[in-house]
């Protein structure tokens, strides 16, 4: 039930994860090891591209999503950040170490970016600004607008990110379509192998790499290719195609739990209820029981969630993402992170259901 966290690692990808680290080979060098090497890594970049409907050349493979957040966030040359208010908690840090004026982008009560106030802060910042909207929440599941945002930004000359490390495999993506500069993605997300992400970038977006080297990935990001990871990927972003077909499914165990969960309780609070959501994720808040709390008892009972609140350096902070939505800390404190996939089944549901009811019948206020 923690498939935002991580997707179990799909079989496939592991026997081609496994059957290429047989192989030896740099795909730098002239050989045939090295063509061979080539050919995998180029393979598993049209396979993403096919995933987000964006030229194969323009993926970029990196270490996951952190780094091509901040690559992207600190090298696309503005002179400007904005960004929303609910963005991972990277993508945020990336903005503040980029040197840069950062200008916060606020959302309303579902959890959706202000599209007016956009407008101001675009007024407001210097030129060129680079826009950065994830296409859905990590907390919440909340589908962000993209095509509206890129669409006001174009009026400032500005450039548009998205973070979609939460959208793949989960919705249908047109990188086109949205009219974004720069996307990125993580393998781990879509049941590839953890540690490999991809940086997706338009034709002529500008991009100032992070890491320099040798020159690899057409100079954007230096560094010999993880071959056996980047053709693991490849393989869940074709697999994540066709996993979109089960949204429905998933759609239909996501509402059954909450369903069950405002039968159960009049207190409890469906976050994000009324805004478009990936079908798989719900965050559900039951006050007077701590996130952490219910992370442990949902563990107890053999089942994984995570917790609204999120853990650093050994200190518990209150969900930015809630409360940059206007929930109290009482409310954001109570909350976790139900996120289903393609293994979760209708008896994984009713296991979660009875153990929900099971920790509010004995300590929620009621």
């Amino acid at each position: 039930m923690d498939y935002n966290a991580t997707a179990p690692i799909r079989e496939s990808v592991i026997e081609t994860v496994a059957a290429t680290m047989h192989d030896v080979g740099n795909p730098s060098s002239v050989h045939e090891a090295g063509r061979k090497a080539r050919r995998v890594v180029e393979e598993a970049r049209s396979k993403i591209a096919a995933l987000v409907g964006s030229r194969v050349r323009d993926v970029t493979f990196c270490s996951g999503g952190t780094e091509a957040n901040n690559a992207v966030i600190r090298g696309a040359g503005a002179a400007s950040v904005i960004i929303s208010a609910v963005e991972h908690d990277c993508g945020l840090a990336a903005a503040e170490l980029s040197g840069l004026p950062v200008y916060t982008l606020p959302v309303d009560g579902t959890g959706v970016v202000d599209l007016a106030a956009l407008k101001s802060l675009l007024e407001e910042a210097p030129e060129p600004a680079l826009v950065s909207v994830m296409l859905a929440n990590n907390e919440t599941g909340v589908v962000q607008p993209l095509a509206q945002v890129s669409s006001v930004a174009k009026e400032f000359g500005a450039l548009v990110h998205t973070d979609a490390v939460q959208a793949a495999g989960k919705l249908p993506i047109d990188f086109v379509s949205l009219g974004v500069d720069y996307m990125t993605l993580s393998s781990h997300k879509i049941g590839g192998p953890q540690g490999v992400g991809a940086i997706v970038t338009g034709p002529t977006s500008p991009l100032k790499p992070l890491v320099a080297g040798g020159g690899q990935e057409l100079g954007r990001r230096s560094g010999t290719e993880n071959v056996a990871g980047i053709a693991g990927f490849g393989v869940a972003a074709l697999e994540a195609l066709e996993d979109l077909v089960g949204a429905d499914r998933l759609a239909g165990m996501r509402d059954r739990f909450e369903d069950a969960v405002k039968q159960s309780s009049n207190d409890a609070v469906i976050i994000s209820a009324d805004a478009q959501r990936t079908a798989n994720t719900s965050c559900v808040a039951m006050p007077g029981v701590k996130g952490e709390t219910q992370v442990m008892h949902f563990d107890l009972n053999g089942i994984c969630v995570s917790s609204g609140s999120a853990c650093s350096s050994g200190k518990v902070k209150v969900s930015h993402v809630l409360s940059a939505m206007g929930y109290p800390a009482d409310v954001a404190d109570a909350s976790i992170r139900v996120s289903l996939g393609r293994l979760t089944t209708d008896a994984d549901v009713e296991k979660l259901i009875a153990a929900w009811r099971s920790l509010y019948e004995r300590t929620a206020k009621r």
